[in-house]
């Protein structure tokens, strides 16, 4: 017979013998199962009540022995129950074991000593002993607990089960109650979470866990304002907290964080449906043309004296509601752009006007939003939530927009951070969704790259008279010896962190920037402030962009993104076209494992050298390998002619791939293992260091010299951990050669050693050496000394005091110091392997981190909060890197910031907050920084507060110079604004506004000193206005403004000017319907003067329908220009108010008239009762 034959007999009997065995041992269990339940419930209440407390001998973990030594019952612990999950590291055990039996207890392996036996209860019905343990000590996490019996001296049988004792915080789960809800800016999302233990237990602690969302605001009271972000307390480590949503539809990413552990989870705002809405007016007018006494200054009374009869209309209309299972959102204005405010500006996105803001009146914490941005007279949006269900929001707009779908995860080299104005759409055809948009009137585009000096500004942009919106600003961080490779990027809000001025084209931001900064591997860091922008073309060209993306979602889960996508750009720039194109992918794995790949190709029309192109590749691979055992992989190449102004900062022909391994040898050892290669090809960018070249700046860096070199280095390290202390020792090779200057190739050997302790329990001692051990140092990275020490406010405050001391190489006898309270933000999570939501997998920089030295803030008692600053850079920090060589300039056009250096000098800053939370608020700073190259000074205060209930009153004074290097000598620019509103609460008869400010060289720039056209001006500013109601027919309002300006052209030529305006209006109701208004205006400077009257009648036809008539009179005094000239007449006009809904017009119907009617009811008749009632009558007519 075969092998082939046996085989299957063979496999049948070993089945059936195992089937027979478990059969078997299944109902020996099962037989003993049933007889120890009989004994259980055989104990009697007598024999309950016989039981007795027995003494035990001192001998530990051993029993009163008894006469008895059948073993009827065998060893059991009946409780806890197996597997039970214990709050608290202790609890008691129940044993049952035979009569005449004694028992040891061992935990984990650890004998228990038997003081712990507290009762002890003996049937002698069964002879079994019942006996409980009391205080049994366990340790975190899964616990063995193993019981033994003995009979006089001989084993018996054993008891062994686990038990699981909640630990400390390992991870986060969170997660939404509601998976959606309406983006209308008010529904509220519950969030919560639990803290889990290592087991995936919930932990018992109570903790702060920090909450953030990339949009949304949380609500309630926050558990520690003295830390950044919004915080929940965790009790018994569960925590909740509620997310009111936005206005725009979108899937938002919501992060608990507790330390170094964190979660996240989506919520989706879906399109809020909500009811038709218009709102707007309609204005037609008959009249001279040029008489419009409520239309804007510069039409009134025009110089061309074309004052003929006309008829005139304009509208403002704004519309949304459903259509068709779409939310329509649109707006029209006949007579200017959408986004033009009261000062006559048109700014993209249209922030808050600045009249609007100018004084405090209500003091409340009310916000605006505007819905319909649009730089020209229409807005258009139609959007809705996907029906597929997999999420994504589906819409068609014309308008202002953002460019968010070009700049996802996956794309650095094909990412565009744009704000455009023109037409976009997004649809989604199930997981398949497209993106176009078409940009029009797009002026000339400009990259800048400037160098912080450690103060808040004034920083210069190379442009003047920008587009007002169109800026997007960034901070950067990277390694100050090896630029290229962006660690940290995050995008600034204009108004929150920074303010910017249009004309002059300067930034000013709202704390100041430290030139170096310290990652937590003790690398130097250098900052960058990052900034595109539009600016108007010579001549007023202007140009179209077409973009085009598809993105095939693979996933959609939070934490398991996937996505395959491909991208599309083209802008017509006249003879300097831009075209982009490139696919880019994610694919998540797992939460530990992902990749990201990218391939981008440009081709442009340099300003330098004509036509080039060139292509650029991406390749991320991050996984966790074995438990604890991290490995990441990476390759990234720019060609010399690939260019992308509009994405994070790369250098064109540098070329860098490597890996690296980290993992755990145990509790307290962990290992890293590290291989990198870098080669740079191309030509480096020459310093912007001549006149023409800060006045005519250009959009590409001018080439310089050229550069051929490659870089490898291999690292091998170690960290440590002794008690609470911990070292740390890599040993870094280095083989650089230079193909274009031969000594600076060659080898090194570098040990970096790394001692961090402790000191107390909120500060710690920091000590970091790099020592070059061959005989020559690396022609790039020196040998430096680090000691630092670094104070925990509060959880995620820290007060940091560093010194850094260079001995060999290229910076020798250079040194840093710095001291500032900071953040702590996490250099390098990107390249952590999970690599989830890393600032360097995302081009935009829009993740939930805080923002990268801003807004951090020391609160040293309550309402009081302290920041401090401090840096001493002693020398010039203009080295050699692999990328060329770095100057003192200031500021790199287009992506050269790797030719960027900065000086020595001290920077200092200190500034205090204060905020009682109810009726007073202040702030004060002062920065200063001295140098070689000049110095500048930051002063910056402000008060606003209630000085009665019915006044309130506002200060702000602010102060800066020029913070760019080698622009010095330009004067400071100063500010002062008071402001004072009055308004009772109780009545609101009176109201009054008052203001003055104070400007001092509001439009210095460099071209100001360097090209001898002035030295500086200064204006005053004054305006009051009031309205008085004394009843309800009565009106009256009045204002008054005066400006003097002083320009100094020369030291001996000064010229003034004075402009005054005045306004006075009477209105009078007749009744209900009439009303009679009168006014007058008069404008005055210097020689010029305009005068203005209106007296006008109006009925209303409707509460929606003015009809109006009256006489308007103008009259203009130029006589250094167009002389005199005036005009007068009649006029006649229609104004419709749009204030209803689209069904019906709002017109309520009014509700039915409820008809009283008398209901009789009939009730049985009682003999008893009428007889009763017959005699009391009887006796009260009697």
């Amino acid at each position: 017979m075969s092998f082939r034959c046996v085989k299957p007999v063979f496999w049948f009997l070993v089945q059936l013998a195992c089937v027979g065995l478990i059969t078997g041992v299944a109902r020996a269990e099962g037989v003993a199962q049933v007889e120890r339940s009989e004994d259980v419930f055989n104990l009697t209440a007598k024999d309950a009540k016989d039981a007795k407390e027995e003494k035990k001998g001192v001998t530990p973990n051993s029993s009163l022995s008894t006469q008895h030594s059948a073993l009827s019952t065998p060893l059991t612990i009946l409780e806890p129950a197996p597997q039970t999950v214990l709050d608290v590291p202790a609890t008691a055990f129940t044993l049952q074991f035979p009569k005449g039996a004694t028992v040891e207890l061992r935990v984990n392996g650890v004998l228990v000593d038997s003081k712990s036996i507290g009762r002890t209860e003996t049937n002698s019905k069964t002879n079994t002993v019942t006996q409980t343990w009391y205080g049994v000590s366990l340790q975190e996490g899964e616990n063995t607990i193993t019981a033994k019996t003995s009979v006089n001296g001989v084993e018996g049988e054993s008891a062994s089960m686990k038990v699981t004792v909640r630990g400390t915080v390992q991870s986060i789960t969170l997660r939404t109650l509601e998976t959606r809800i309406p983006a209308n800016g008010r529904s509220m999302a519950t969030v919560e979470g639990q803290l889990l233990d290592a087991s995936g237990n919930r932990s018992n602690r109570d903790a702060i866990v920090t909450l953030s969302a990339t949009a949304g605001e949380f609500v309630g009271e926050d558990a520690s304002e003295e830390q950044p972000g919004f915080q929940v307390k965790a009790t018994q480590g569960q925590f909740r907290a509620s997310l009111r949503s936005t206005l725009q539809a979108q899937t938002i990413r919501i992060q608990a964080k507790l330390g170094e552990v964190d979660a996240f989870t989506q919520l989706v705002l879906e399109t809020d449906l909500r009811s038709s809405l218009v709102t707007g007016t309609i204005d037609l007018r008959f009249g001279k043309r040029g008489t419009d006494f409520y239309g804007s200054f510069r039409d009134f009374l025009p110089p061309d004296k074309d004052y003929d009869y006309q008829f005139d209309g304009r509208a403002s209309v704004f519309a949304t509601g459903d259509v068709g299972g779409w939310l329509f959102t649109g707006a029209y204005n006949s007579s200017r752009n959408l986004n033009e405010t009261c000062d006559s500006t048109t700014r993209l996105f249209r922030d808050l006007q600045f009249c609007e803001k100018a004084y405090p009146v209500y003091g409340d914490s009310s916000t605006s939003e505007i819905l319909t941005p649009s730089s020209d007279s229409v807005y258009a949006k139609l959007e809705r939530t996907s029906p597929s269900g997999l999420g994504g929001v589906d819409s068609f707009l014309w308008g202002d927009y953002k460019t968010e779908e070009f700049s996802t995860r996956s794309q650095e080299f094909t990412a565009t951070n744009r704000t455009l104005h023109g037409f976009k759409a997004n649809y989604n055809f199930g997981n398949l969704q497209a993106t176009a948009i078409y940009g029009n009137n797009l002026q000339g585009f400009q990259r800048d790259t400037i160098p912080p000096d450690g103060t808040s500004g004034f920083y210069f942009l190379s442009r003047r008279v920008l587009v007002e919106g169109s800026e997007n600003v960034f901070i950067e961080l990277e390694e100050l010896n090896r630029p290229g490779t962006v660690l940290a990027r995050k995008q600034l809000n204009r108004g929150a962190d920074y303010e910017i001025d249009y004309d002059r084209g300067t930034l000013l931001f709202r704390q100041p920037l430290l030139r170096t900064d310290v990652d937590d591997k003790g690398q130097v860091l250098v900052r960058r402030i990052v900034t595109t922008y539009q600016y108007e073309s010579i001549g007023g060209d202007s140009s179209n962009l077409y973009a085009g993306r598809l993105k095939y979602h693979l996933n959609r889960s939070a934490g398991l993104e996937s996505w395959i996508g491909g991208s599309y750009l083209y802008q017509n720039q006249g003879v300097r076209d831009f075209e982009l194109y490139g696919a880019d992918a994610l694919i998540s794995l797992n939460s530990t494992t992902n990749l990201i790949a990218e391939y981008a190709h440009s081709r442009n029309n340099s300003d330098i050298v004509g036509e080039v192109g060139g292509s650029a590749y991406r390749f991320e691979a991050n996984s966790e390998i074995l438990g604890g055992v991290l490995g990441r992989a990476y390759y990234r190449k720019a060609d010399t002619g690939f260019a992308n102004d509009s994405t994070i900062s790369f250098v064109p022909g540098q070329t860098r791939y490597g890996a690296q391994l980290s993992g755990n040898v145990s509790d307290s050892t962990r290992f890293r293992v590290q291989y990198d290669h870098e080669d740079n090809e191309g030509t480096a960018p020459r310093p912007i260091d001549t006149l023409q070249d800060l006045f005519r700046p250009l959009n590409t860096p001018i080439p310089g010299a050229k550069v051929d070199n490659s870089l490898t280095t291999i690292s091998a390290g170690i960290q440590q951990q002794i008690g609470k202390a911990s070292v740390d020792v890599d040993l870094l090779y280095r083989d650089r050669t230079d193909r274009l200057i031969p000594e600076a190739s060659g080898t090194s050997q570098q040990l970096r050693s790394r001692f961090t302790l402790p000191i107390a329990d909120k500060l710690t001692f920091l000590a970091q050496n790099e020592l070059t051990l061959s005989d020559d140092t690396d022609a790039v990275y020196p040998d430096r000394t680090l000691l630092g020490l670094n104070w925990a406010v509060v959880p995620g405050i820290n007060l940091r005091l560093g010194q850094q001391y260079y001995t060999r190489g290229q910076f020798s006898g250079q040194s840093i110091t710095t001291f500032d309270v900071d953040g702590e933000y996490k250099i390098g999570s990107d390249t952590s392997l999970t690599g989830r939501y890393g600032i360097l997998n995302g081009a935009n920089g829009m993740t939930v981190q805080g923002a990268i030295g801003l807004n951090q803030r020391w609160v040293i008692s309550p309402g009081l909060k302290l920041d401090l600053a401090y840096e001493h850079v002693f020398g010039s920090f203009q080295g050699i890197t692999g990328a060329g060589v770095q100057f003192a300039q200031p500021f790199a056009v287009g992506q050269s910031a790797s030719s960027l250096g900065f000086n020595g000098g001290d920077s200092y800053s200190a500034g205090l907050e204060y905020n009682d939370g109810k009726n007073f608020q202040a702030s004060a700073r002062y920065q200063h920084r001295s140098s070689s190259g000049g110095n500048n000074t930051v002063i910056s205060a402000g008060a606003i507060g209630k000085i009665s209930p019915a006044l309130t009153a506002l200060v702000r004074y602010q102060q800066a110079g020029s913070s760019n290097l080698k622009l010095s000598g330009i004067a400071d620019t100063a500010n002062l604004r008071i402001g004072l509103a009055f308004r009772e609460p109780d009545n609101d008869k009176f109201n009054a506004l008052l203001r003055y400010e104070y400007r001092q060289n509001p439009s210095t720039i460099p071209d100001t000193i360097l090209l001898g056209s002035g030295t500086g001006s200064e204006d005053h500013t004054f305006a009051g206005e009031a309205i008085y109601a004394p009843n309800w027919q009565w009106e009256f309002y009045g204002k008054y403004a005066l400006r003097n300006s002083t320009s100094y052209l020369a030291n001996d030529l000064v010229g003034t000017s004075t402009v005054n305006l005045a306004q006075l209006r009477a209105t009078y109701r007749l009744g209900y319907s009439t009303d009679l208004v009168g006014e007058m205006r008069w404008i005055n400077q210097g020689s010029f003067s305009e005068t203005g009257f209106v007296a006008e009648l109006g009925y209303y036809l409707s509460p929606n329908l003015r009809l109006a008539g009256g006489y308007v009179f103008g009259r203009v005094d130029d006589r250094d220009f167009s002389g005199t000239r005036s005009a007068d007449g009649p006029y006649l006009g229609l104004t419709l108010k749009l204030n209803e809904l689209f069904d019906g017009f709002g017109l309520q119907k009014p509700l039915p008239q409820k008809v009283e009617t008398q209901t009789t009811t009939s009730v049985p008749t009682n003999p008893l009762m009428s007889r009763l009632s017959e005699v009391l009558k009887h006796e009260k007519s009697n």
